[in-house]
This record gives structure tokens, C-alpha cells and sequence, in this order.
């Protein structure tokens, strides 16, 4: 006998109401990063390629956010392919999740402004770093939510699969911190550590159960 109710209808549309709610929010902030590189102002003289060059902490902090942001809601996405309900305290952690990612537009901000000044780029990063790992705690904080002991996912997910899932989730904290603290003896590190951090989450969660992945599972 089945020991869970199965999934409604209902439940599955809730579900969708959430992922397309986060994706719009994600969608606009992701969108409003690229309004930090804005036209150099030349002085007179100057040429506009060396205009240009003068905003690299613009490029370089629109790059490694829109990754992040980027990796975030892949990861968002991948998620939902294995919840099937939602309940208040989700929607509450969701919504953290959510405030989050809007908000790495302000030190992305800084970042760019920042950046290239030496008394000041130091606490850039460190607003810039522990940003994220606010908000890298806020998305683990979701997924154990709903994956503890099947709460809110597909009862027949298999234990191996969401194992495998929190132990890669688990790094984001912890390497996020690492970054943070890294700003303290090398700002180029931190954010080097913050970029390969995307690169690393943009892999898929690894679940052994016929050799399947998460995307693959997801896509079935």
C-alpha cells in the first residue's frame, strides 16, 4: 500500500505557478544586470576603444553575475522536474531564494564601480561574495525542505538520486564562503573561485539509478 497520497492535479498546477513565477523573477533580474555597463563618458581627446577598456570591472562583473544568476535558475529549473507539491514553507523559502537573486544587482553594482580602485575593491568583493553565499544557503535550504524524507518531490524519486543531489549542493555554501574569505588575501581569487562555482553547478547533479542524470531523468 501506498504510504503518501498521490499527486493531484491541483498540486501539479501549483507547482507551475511557482516555477513560472521564480522564472519571470529570475528573467528580470538577470536582465537588469546588463544596466551596469553603461556608454563611457570620453574626456576630451580621449579615444573611445581606451573608453571603452576603462569600464572592464562593468564587463567583468556582468559576466560572472549573469553565470551565476544563469547557473541558478538551471539549477531552479532542474529542481522543479522533481517537485510535485508545494506547501506554505516553500513558498516562504522560495520567496527568500528569490529576494536573493534581485538583490546581486547591488553588489554587482559595487563590483563594477569598485573593481579597479585598490582601497576599495576589497569590500566590493566581500559584499559581492557574501551575497552569494546568502543566497547559495537560501537554495540548499529549499532543496532539503523539499526533498527531506520525499516531502514535496516525486515519492518514487529514488533515495540515491536525492543524495547525490544534496552532496553536489552541499559545496555551494562552503566554496562560496571559501570565496568570501579568499577576498581578504586576493580579490582576483575570490571572484576566480566565484565564476568557477558556476562552471561547477552548471554540471548536472549525478544520481546513479541506471546510469541517469537529473536532466535526463527530468526530460523523460
Amino acid at each position: 500500500m501506498n504510504a503518501y497520497p498521490t499527486d493531484t492535479e491541483s498540486d501539479v498546477k501549483e507547482t507551475g505557478r511557482v516555477e513560472a513565477f521564480s522564472d519571470g523573477v529570475i528573467a528580470i533580474a538577470i536582465t537588469l544586470l546588463v544596466l551596469e555597463i553603461r556608454v563611457p563618458h570620453l574626456e576630451e581627446g580621449q579615444r573611445l576603444a581606451d573608453g571603452l577598456w576603462d569600464i572592464w570591472p562593468a564587463y567583468l562583473a556582468y559576466i560572472i553575475s549573469f553565470f551565476t544568476i544563469g547557473i541558478m535558475w538551471i539549477n531552479h529549473h532542474r529542481l522543479f522536474h522533481l517537485i510535485k507539491r508545494v506547501d506554505d514553507v516553500f513558498l516562504g523559502l522560495n520567496t527568500l531564494l528569490l529576494m536573493m537573486i534581485t538583490f546581486v544587482n547591488f553588489p554587482t553594482s559595487l563590483l563594477a564601480d569598485h573593481l579597479d580602485n585598490p582601497d576599495e575593491r576589497r569590500t566590493a568583493a566581500l559584499v559581492y561574495s557574501g551575497t552569494f553565499v546568502v543566497t547559495a544557503i537560501a537554495f540548499n535550504g529549499l532543496w532539503r525542505y523539499a526533498s527531506h524524507h520525499n516531502r514535496l518531490i516525486d515519492r518514487k524519486t529514488d533515495l540515491t538520486q536525492v543524495n547525490a543531489i544534496t552532496q553536489q549542493y552541499n559545496y555551494g555554501p562552503l566554496m562560496y564562503l571559501a570565496a568570501f574569505l579568499a577576498a581578504f588575501i586576493s580579490v582576483p581569487l575570490s571572484l576566480a573561485i566565484n565564476f568557477g562555482l558556476a562552471l561547477f553547478f552548471a554540471l548536472p547533479g549525478r544520481a546513479k539509478k541506471g546510469g541517469e542524470t537529473l536532466n535526463k531523468k527530468g526530460d523523460s
